[in-house]
């Protein structure tokens, strides 16, 4: 939670609580350090866990270690990485590999983080990127292709670009001046796409802009279908079905818009899962819809 309490629940068992720790009670974790030229400094544990097999990964952002490895039965730390940059605020963590290599991607409050999941190196940190807002809070979650990864934020750094990671650390390929305030980039058959003040499609290669359209404000996101369209949910709920680059590559072309499911704004994102489309908004509201 944001008030930093890790909880695991055991669902076959009428939600009995197996374990739990509070980050801030078990570790001590410190404010976080001023950076940029904003003076909001700490905005609670916004970062999701990334479970693989039998161990909870989360961002903790303490001298111990930005990242912090549990037992998923026990709640045991299993280890603790190497970096010890303090949290982020992103959106969450990524898997990836890199030459083979199973690794970790994460935006800390200075950089992008590729850190090591193998056996014999957990935590250890293989490439290192500088990345810094103003806020303090780099909120999109990085999207992986291969051993790339895409970044992007508002704020200071307003643009988008691609990292390409190698055993012998991270080199910008491309940026481009576009941003995203909260949307996570969707990557899609060498095409990448966000909602930030409208849908932007851009060729993952070279970081060619496409096209872009659409009315949708700050507050967005977007999950690629089967059939190779967007489902766009923004502004204070707007669901909106868009083409991709497959079917529509030279313009954006909006097929459907439902309007105001909700009356805020619309900071998570839409997830996607067994035929049913979920949304929520900054409030807490939640709606289910069959697809």
């Amino acid at each position: 939670s944001t008030d930093g309490d890790l909880n695991c629940w055991d669902t076959r068992n009428k939600g009995r609580r197996l374990w739990g720790i509070n980050f801030y009670n078990q570790y001590d974790v410190k404010q976080r350090p001023l950076v940029g030229t904003r003076r909001l400094r700490d905005y609670g544990y916004t970062t999701s866990l990334l479970v693989l097999d039998n161990t909870v990964i989360a961002e903790v952002g303490d001298e111990e270690g930005n990242l912090m490895a549990f037992d998923k039965q026990t709640g045991k730390r299993l280890w603790t990485s190497e970096s010890t940059d303090p949290a982020g605020h992103t959106g969450g963590l990524v898997p990836m590999t890199v030459d083979g290599i199973p690794c970790v991607a994460v935006l800390t409050i200075r950089n992008l983080l590729i850190a090591r999941l193998g056996e014999g190196h957990e935590g250890k940190t293989l490439a290192e990127f500088p990345w810094v807002t103003d806020f303090a809070n780099s909120i999109a979650t990085p999207a992986v292709k291969g051993n790339s990864v895409i970044i992007t934020s508002e704020y200071n750094q307003y643009s988008i670009c691609r990292i390409d990671v190698t055993r012998q650390g991270a080199h910008e390929v491309w940026r481009q001046p576009y941003a995203s305030g909260v949307c996570t980039p969707v990557i899609h058959k060498d095409h990448v796409y966000w909602c930030w003040r409208g849908l932007y499609c851009l060729d993952f290669n070279t970081g060619k802009p496409i096209w872009r359209g659409g009315l949708f404000g700050d507050t967005a996101s977007c999950l690629i279908t089967k059939d190779d369209r967007l489902i766009v949910w923004a502004n204070q709920g707007d669901l909106a079905l868009v083409e991709s680059f497959t079917r529509s590559p030279k313009q954006y072309t909006e097929l459907a818009r439902v309007r105001k499911v909700f009356s805020s704004d619309v900071w998570p994102h839409i997830v996607s899962a067994n035929g049913r489309l979920y949304c929520k908004d900054r409030d807490g509201n939640l709606k289910c819809f069959r697809l």
